[in-house]
């Protein structure tokens, strides 16, 4: 059981910190030599198809289908209202993780400010990309990482018992999902009980699914249910961290007990403190950050251990 938590712990680590490889560009700052592509309709581009794929079962169709009819591993497009050239392959990944402030820089397509409002109204997401790398790795070293073993293996203890005990068949990614979130709430905002978690769970799921949709503001498109979700979370978020900042001060909470504490402690060069908002903001895009991503991971896991029952006896009894 102990490998099986690290493992599981490190996959949570590991999707926190990932994201998929799309450069959007500016056409004016671009130069003239562009990558094969087309950037289909005005405004929706090629975000419908590229979601259609998605939600057809079969995502990497999109990109797929771009390299072979480009002969290319990098192609432009147009996703979610911005020019977009997506990067695939060992390559490629290479080339960006190398040349991070240098070559390329990252930044956030103007429809996430709608979801994010205060993202946009501090700093650039590169300055803001700096603090978040200097602040989390106190979290994630391997050192810190022995303390949450037991964390984890008391979720999932409890997980199991209620989602997964005595019951003839189960579904498993929303359950991983359920899991995952659940996890992610206890190790970034110290959020243990279930009814406080699933008050989250189906905004956030609107929220999740709304972020990565075609960003048309209107009422009953999945963005608006987005921003909506947003709104909601990062209220509830401002008022934990309100009351956080109560316990700090009367020593009813531990100043490493979670991020929240962490961000809320900690100033910058200058010596100033993150706003409440603005902390608000980096805890709901750490959540996104650990959500599908992590369940997925979680799901195939149990999606192989059960078509390869040798490998799971090994596990077995390794547990």
């Amino acid at each position: 059981m102990m490998y099986l938590l690290a493992t599981l712990l490190s996959l949570f680590v590991v999707s926190v910190s990932l994201s998929l490889h799309f450069l959007f560009f500016n056409t004016k700052k671009s130069g003239k030599t562009l990558p094969p592509g087309r950037t289909g309709w005005p405004v929706i581009g090629e975000s419908l198809e590229f979601l259609s794929t998605g939600w057809k079962g079969h995502p990497e169709k999109f990109i797929f289908d771009r390299m072979a009819k480009y002969s290319s591993n990098v192609f432009r497009t147009s996703l979610l209202g911005e020019k977009a050239v997506v990067f695939c392959g060992a390559p490629a990944n290479k080339f960006l993780f190398s040349n991070e402030n240098k070559l390329v820089q990252a930044w956030w397509p103007a429809s996430v400010d709608k979801v994010f409002p205060s993202s946009g109204a501090t700093s650039s997401s590169k300055e803001e990309a700096i603090k978040m790398r200097k602040m989390l790795p106190n979290f994630f070293k391997p050192d810190a990482l022995k303390q949450y073993v037991g964390i984890m293996d008391h979720i999932t203890q409890r997980h199991f018992a209620s989602g997964w005990d005595n019951k003839d068949e189960v579904v498993v990614f929303p359950l991983a999902k359920r899991y995952t979130f659940w996890l992610a709430c206890r190790l970034f905002v110290s959020i243990e009980d279930p009814n406080h978690v699933a008050r989250f769970a189906d905004p956030f799921d609107l929220l999740a699914s709304g972020l990565i949709s075609v960003p048309i503001d209107l009422p009953g498109t999945p963005f608006h249910r987005a921003i909506k979700a947003s709104n909601f979370i990062r209220k509830e978020l401002h008022a934990i961290i309100k009351q956080r900042k109560i316990d700090l001060a009367e020593g009813k909470a531990s100043p490493t007990q979670d991020i929240l504490s962490h961000m809320l402690l900690t100033s910058d060069e200058d010596g100033k403190f993150m706003a409440e908002l603005d902390i608000a903001d980096k805890i709901l895009g750490l959540l996104i950050g650990g959500h599908d991503t992590a369940s997925s991971a979680c799901t195939f896991i149990v999606k192989y251990l059960a078509e390869l029952p040798h490998i799971y006896e090994k596990v077995h009894q390794g547990a």
